[in-house]
């Protein structure tokens, strides 16, 4: 997907942002939490890639699994991932017919470990992210083809809208996202079909505007503990990029280089940023799955078996990646990918 997730059919059928001394030592975790998952990995492989004028391709420091939920071979999308392990996906494409339905995958990831879950009386469901303690997040959608966010917990749903009579017709908001702290983050589409990026904390019921430096149609995809932001938004020069906004207030714009489009979609505790690229356009754009940290840079990540049409979705503080990709049936596939030394 090479625009903003606007409506059920963008999300589902494209491929698919005080710090002072306490937080000098905050970064001292994070460094920590990046060095743990990634460089065990080789796969932040620091001074080097600096000065590297092509990013590298990380792939072969990674396992690969395609996981798919039998119940649609066809269409299966993992968005998420936490420390356990568990994730966050569904199936369907959302065509006529082919509905979504939203799941949560545990270990060992056999048939018997996917655990149903859909807004009830929804009409599609996706489950898009998923914190430690049993909090999930997504959107359901009517009949009408609006769309909703919300969390759940212990099997209880709950709808949440961001407050606004400035709303796309039909109505779009999702939740993306979520922290251990319980604040989600997520998107509304106004009615010029802009996007603007909220979190929402789940203690306090409280939305909070994400606004981007230099940017417009902020889309909000992911958010970590220290309520750093990663997500896309729309640059200056009118190119959809990707984006850290660190809860200092610090923004990185990400650009891949060479891309039409780049798109952040799950960041980790130590500010990893996972995400995917476009080279190209129409017909011949190909899409390839990254990671990024500060200090490090972009590199490339992409399913052996999806080249050119890898996006990867989420990452947890191990350095484990979540995505999906094409396969040469033309079938989009669930993959999780984890560090070969992790």
């Amino acid at each position: 997907m090479s625009t903003a997730r606007n409506t059920i059919d963008d999300f589902t059928q494209g491929r698919l942002s005080r710090r002072g001394l306490h937080g000098v030592a905050r970064w001292g975790r994070r460094a920590t939490a990046i060095s743990a998952a990634a460089l065990a990995s080789g796969a932040l492989a620091g001074p080097a890639l600096a000065a590297a004028a092509t990013p590298p391709d990380i792939s072969a420091n990674y396992s690969f699994t395609t996981l798919n939920n039998d119940k649609d071979t066809t269409f299966n999308q993992l968005l998420g991932i936490n420390d356990t392990g568990q994730i966050a996906g569904y199936f369907g494409s959302g065509m006529t017919n082919h509905p979504n339905k939203g799941y949560t995958l545990s270990k060992p990831y056999a048939q018997g470990d996917y655990t149903n879950e859909n807004f009830p009386g929804s009409a599609q469901t996706q489950v898009t992210g998923l914190d430690n303690s049993g909090v999930t997040v997504g959107f359901w959608v009517d009949t009408k083809g609006t769309n909703n966010g919300f969390y759940a917990l212990r099997g209880k749903f709950h709808t949440v809208n961001f407050p606004t009579s400035d709303n796309a017709s039909p109505k779009v908001d999702q939740l993306l996202g979520v922290n251990d702290s319980g604040v989600a983050a997520g998107f509304y589409t106004d009615g010029k079909a802009t996007n603007h990026g909220f979190t929402y904390s789940i203690a306090k019921q409280r939305f909070h505007t994400v606004h981007v430096a230099g940017d417009t149609n902020v889309t909000a995809a992911a958010i970590n503990n220290f309520g750093d932001v990663a997500g896309f938004a729309t640059n200056g020069a009118g190119t959809t990029e990707a984006y850290l906004l660190r809860s200092d207030g610090k923004v990185f714009h990400l650009d891949f280089p060479g891309a039409t489009a780049t798109q952040a979609f799950g960041v980790s505790n130590g500010d990893e940023v996972a995400g995917d690229y476009t080279i190209g356009t129409g017909s011949g754009a190909t899409t390839t799955g990254f990671v990024w940290a500060p200090g490090f840079g972009f590199q490339t990540v992409n399913d052996p078996n999806g080249i050119g049409t890898t996006t990867v979705n989420g990452v947890n503080d191990r350095g484990t990646l979540v995505g999906f990709y094409t396969d040469s049936g033309g079938n989009t596939d669930g993959f999780i990918a984890k560090p070969s030394n992790g």
